[in-house]
């Protein structure tokens, strides 16, 4: 499993409007879930910045298979007008260099 991360930007006087929004449509997690998409998370901070992490076997696929469903291009459709014009659409993806996984090894 693959751990990916990336960057959006909102528009800073639509981040209100960005967060009642954004309740994703059960068929949109369904196909996200086909797709093989896992733990997926968004973080804002206070600038507008958006950080994104999600698993997957292959991330790339599995966006680019969410991404060719009819219910993906309306949900991005309802969302780009939240977006900043330099950080909306377009993922900044961040490279891992660092992962501690949480089980404890004896010393």
């Amino acid at each position: 499993m693959k751990r990916v991360c990336f960057l959006l930007r909102l528009k800073k006087d639509r981040m209100k409007d960005y967060l009642e929004a954004h309740q994703v449509w059960p068929e949109l997690l369904a196909v996200m879930r086909e797709a093989g998409l896992r733990n997926y998370s968004l973080f804002l901070r206070r600038d507008g910045l958006v950080v994104g992490y999600l698993e997957a076997e292959d991330p790339e696929a599995a966006l680019q298979q969410v991404a060719a469903t009819d219910v993906s291009l309306r949900w991005e459709a309802e969302m780009a007008p939240f977006f900043a014009p330099d950080g909306g659409g377009t993922e900044e993806w961040l490279e891992e260099y660092f992962h501690m996984d949480g089980t404890e090894e004896d010393p």
